[in-house]
């Protein structure tokens, strides 16, 4: 062979190297998206169709904070995607944008309490936030005073222009001022008794005058974890603060998580309630078309994509976040098919991938004993049985909980659990009479068999099951 022409053995790559130019390829395709941010649930638009009522409502009653009194507290109530954290947060933007504006010091702090789920997490968050504010605020204030003092000294500017009476004045003002930034200490995320806690952003809100808005975004897993304590101790503190004014904006899925509250805290937190309702086919329509006009190039969208995907996010209660997921997978998997526009294949796609992600999702996080039950079930219908009754998938259950030295729970407790699992739509359970037997629940899987098997022998628990075949044999033995 001419070596002209042999290649380079050190510049071919090996059987397992990865080619030169891999990310070159993927990238030599046009792009669909503009900006696939405005289809993610953290995206705030500016315009939110087919919420004006909720947005003036909320406008109206927290204007009382641009005139330096205090807002009533208010209660948001709606499904999942309806659209209450992102109309909150954009009337909050608006508040915050107008305080400025006519030099109002007004705020508002936001907390997810699906992540800071106990009191001391939401004090100690708050606190922080506060403290962190009152040091810069000191920080330049100091500044601007240590600047007054050196035009003093070099006698460019007489005490008269400083608003102070004295140069002592001026001097124990700067010398309070570091004394108040030397004494803020941050709270740390653990370790510290609550009361301390409460003390400190207590301390640090009173700092100085302001109208504070706290935003406690799914407040129900709040008051689920840990009770109602913090929204007691956040309701009744202004009857104690001598400089500031705080109001609560609850925002909850649930519409009776107040029912769990003590009838004070009830009464307090629930001054203004304002309802979110689903979304019907149509708004759904008007919302992904408003964010396809920005999240898309032009043209990329055939025209029956925004409608299919309205009418399956319909389905799931009028479900925007879902309707925006289902646009943006559509518009990644029309990516990776390196087409340039998405069509219904992409959706209906998209729609299955989501459901997928979800059971993965939801199996991954079930209990061991679930898990054990579910697969009970797959090693069944695996081996085609059909009509599978709550006895077959309680021996083999045992004989698996005996497998990997497990507690067996009794039969009624495991038909509970498969109530469970038929709730959270992974398996489809029906009660069927058998006469003089009695009555039995009969099931089938209702998830992709393989996907969820796959799931269940992740889990280093199950997959210490050598070999279950021997226990689908034994089904019909006495329990």
């Amino acid at each position: 062979m001419d070596p002209s022409t042999d290649p380079d053995p050190e510049s071919a790559p090996g059987p397992d190297e990865a080619s030169p130019g891999l990310f070159d390829d993927l990238l030599s395709g046009e792009p669909i998206f503009e900006n696939k941010e405005v289809l993610r649930p953290s995206y705030t638009p500016r315009r939110l169709p087919h919420r004006e009522e909720q947005i003036n409502n909320m406008a109206t009653i927290l204007v009382t904070a641009l005139r330096g009194d205090t807002p009533s507290n208010i209660l948001i109530y709606g499904k999942t995607g309806t659209g209450k954290t992102a109309s909150a947060k954009f009337v909050s933007d608006e508040l915050e944008t107008t305080s400025q504006k006519y030099e109002v010091p007004c705020e508002v702090q936001y907390i997810n309490c699906e992540v800071t789920d106990t009191q001391y997490r939401v004090l100690a968050q708050l606190a922080n936030k506060f403290i962190d504010e009152n040091v810069a605020y000191i920080t330049e204030e100091l500044e601007r005073l240590d600047a007054r003092r050196d035009d003093l000294d070099d006698g460019t500017a007489s005490i008269e222009e400083t608003a102070f009476d004295d140069r002592e004045a001026l001097d124990t003002r700067i010398e309070n001022l570091e004394a108040d930034r030397e004494e803020f200490e941050p709270v740390p995320m653990t370790g510290w008794p609550t009361d301390r806690v409460y003390s400190t952003f207590f301390e640090a809100v009173d700092y100085r005058e302001r109208v504070v808005v706290i935003m406690l975004d799914e407040i129900d897993k709040l008051v689920e974890k840990s009770g109602d304590d913090t929204l007691y101790n956040l309701s009744r503190m202004n009857s104690e603060l001598e400089n500031s004014r705080v109001s609560i904006m609850g925002i909850s899925n649930d519409l009776k998580f107040t029912d769990f509250l003590d009838p004070r805290v009830k009464s307090s937190l629930g001054e203004e309630e304002i309802v979110f309702p689903p979304y019907d086919a149509t708004q759904l329509r008007d919302i992904l078309q408003h964010r396809s006009d920005i999240a898309f190039k032009p043209d990329t969208l055939s025209e029956d994509v925004i409608p299919l995907c309205a009418a399956f996010a319909a389905q799931e209660h009028g479900d925007a976040r879902r309707a925006l997921d289902l646009l943006r997978t559509a518009g990644e998997l029309a990516e990776r098919d390196r087409t340039e526009n998405i069509h219904e294949e992409h959706v209906r796609r998209a729609q299955e991938k989501i459901e997928l992600d979800r059971v993965v999702e939801v199996v991954r996080t079930l209990p061991t004993q679930s898990k054990l039950v579910l697969y009970a079930v797959i090693l069944l219908e695996e081996n085609g049985v059909h009509n599978i009754n709550t006895g077959e998938v309680f021996n083999i259950y045992k004989r698996l909980c005996a497998e990997i030295d497990m507690d067996v729970l009794t039969q009624r407790r495991v038909t509970d659990l498969i109530s469970e699992l038929d709730m959270l739509g992974i398996v489809n359970a029906v009660v069927v009479s058998k006469g003089r037997y009695g009555r039995t629940k009969e099931m089938s899987l209702s998830v992709p068999l393989d996907e969820t098997k796959s799931v269940l022998l992740a889990d280093s628990r199950l997959g210490e099951v050598e070999d279950a075949q021997p226990f689908v044999q034994a089904r019909f033995d006495d329990s």
